[in-house]
């Protein structure tokens, strides 16, 4: 299978659909992959090592959505993605398509097979891909807490682990 990994065009989202190792795993398993150039770059992954996994290093979006059976990717795709996918490709990535009825449309009028990994189970009903994620979230979520509690952000200037005497 031709495996197409997008770089990631949603505001703010730095990862990748996925690593060197991944792809290294995927072509020993005979898959070819595709990764868009510079698509890891923000995380510290270069394309030399995705091309030493044996990825095709590729400049355009267009060209792996054209190319690719399947797409890799992390967030939902943004309009113009959905535009680029076709009948008989699969995507693979986070949908979360409850919040959001124009895409649910759009990736159906694609005619593409969508798969979301929060809705990935295995044998004992569990969510495996979401599992992580939503531990990462809620780590997170006290670091976003902290920094909009200090003054310069428009809080109160709370100090999260206190102030002996105060």
């Amino acid at each position: 299978m031709l495996i197409g990994v997008p770089k990631e065009i949603k505001n703010h989202e730095y990862r990748i659909g996925l690593t060197p190792a991944g792809a290294r795993e995927l072509v020993a398993h005979g898959h070819q992959v595709m990764v868009q150039r510079d698509g890891g770059k923000a995380i510290g992954l270069t394309d030399e090592l995705y091309a030493k996994a044996g990825a095709e290093i590729v400049d355009s979006p267009e060209d792996i959505f054209r190319r690719a059976e399947m797409i890799i990717k992390v967030k939902e795709p943004q309009p113009n993605e959905c535009r680029m996918l076709r009948k008989g490709q699969v995507l693979f990535t986070y949908l979360h398509l409850a919040a959001d009825k124009p895409q649910a449309e759009a990736l159906m009028a694609s005619g593409a097979t969508c798969i979301a990994y929060e809705t990935v189970t295995d044998r004992d009903g569990r969510l495996p891909l979401l599992k992580p994620m939503s531990e990462v979230a809620g780590r997170m979520s006290i670091q976003v807490g902290a920094h909009y509690l200090e003054k310069a952000h428009g809080g109160r200037g709370v100090l999260m682990g206190g102030v002996p005497g105060v």
